[in-house]
């Protein structure tokens, strides 16, 4: 790979190592030659320029969970050395909540939960991030219901006016990374399921879907065949009727030993304007940014994982309600 370091085979195996490398192996000083001084991290709680501050939040994460894993289990890119690529991340984590931070008081619980992060990088650095957290998964396991662990984050931030402020476009800064993905077969295969879908044509899930399609959900939720396809999918759009849909980056792949497959980084912006998943609506403005991976069998999509963090929905909630 031009402009990497020779260790690393190819893309897969760079975002694979450097992410053991960072956590599990202790080396956060390496963020300062993996990640540029300037990289912009969008998670769905925040926006945050520069380096020294995922490295503070790297020690905060090690210093509640010391026990921290990241299993990676797919790196879905696009790309290539020479103009920069593309990764897109899925991650398995375990921790144990063993010290005071910002879940509160240590409870000892074992933690299991899933991440994507999408990645640009080029000449052995990143630069650009888009990282989503199953934060539904961590507090329900902690005993928190996610809308009152935003309730409690906001007074814990000092209040609706000097709290950390969720993602919106209205906050997001823009970064060295404005490509959109590959056209391969498979990412737009998906990439039109999904706007069907956000488009109420919630048909297209038994017509496209695997029956024996296996499916992982925010909040740790695990789920099967069509039936949960629609719950999950339903009661995310029929919260937001009215939000407008985006498809802000597409891969596809066909690799070795592997099902075809696709990621798409996607977002919701609008009202909570309606019933579903986020109980009754309240009229605030919320933006919803999800990640979502997909494999594919010889019966239709056969895998399906999706993300998007519960609690800075009900944060964006909460804070509209003040």
């Amino acid at each position: 790979m031009k402009g990497f370091d020779p260790k690393f085979t190819d893309f897969p195996d760079y975002i694979l190592k450097i992410t053991k490398e960072i956590w599990e192996d202790r080396g956060i000083d390496t963020l300062h030659t993996y990640y540029a001084p300037d990289i912009v991290v969008r998670s769905p709680g925040s926006v945050v320029t520069g380096n020294e501050g995922v490295i503070a939040a790297t020690m905060a994460t090690l210093a509640e969970f010391p026990d921290r894993t990241l299993y990676g289990e797919d790196v879905i890119w696009s790309g290539t050395p020479e103009e920069g690529m593309l990764s897109s991340h899925r991650l398995h984590s375990t921790a144990t909540h063993a010290n005071p931070g910002v879940y509160g008081a240590p409870t000892g619980k074992k933690l299991s939960y899933r991440i994507i992060a999408d990645c640009h990088a080029i000449n052995n650095q990143i630069n650009d991030e888009w990282l989503i957290r199953d934060q539904g998964a961590i507090v329900r396991q902690l005993g928190i219901d996610p809308r009152d662990y935003a309730r409690d984050l906001i007074t814990r931030e000092g209040g609706p006016e000097a709290c950390v402020r969720p993602m919106t476009p209205d906050n997001d800064v823009a970064g060295p990374y404005t490509a959109q993905g590959n056209d391969n077969e498979w990412g737009q295969r998906y990439a039109d399921i999904l706007t069907r879908i956000m488009g109420a044509g919630f048909s297209v899930i038994p017509e496209a879907y695997d029956r024996a399609v296996n499916l992982e959900y925010p909040g740790g939720v695990t789920a099967i065949s069509h039936e949960g396809a629609d719950k999950f999918w339903m009661g995310l759009r029929a919260s937001f009727p009215s939000a407008d849909f985006t498809i802000h980056h597409t891969i596809g792949r066909d690799d070795p030993m592997m099902p075809p497959r696709a990621a798409i980084r996607w977002s919701l912006w609008g009202k909570h304007d309606g019933w579903g998943a986020f109980g009754a609506p309240t009229g605030e403005d919320v933006y919803v940014l999800g990640i979502s991976h997909a494999e594919f069998g010889p019966w239709g999509l056969r895998r399906e994982y999706t993300l998007f963090d519960e609690t800075a929905i009900w944060k964006q909630i909460e804070l509209g309600s003040e």
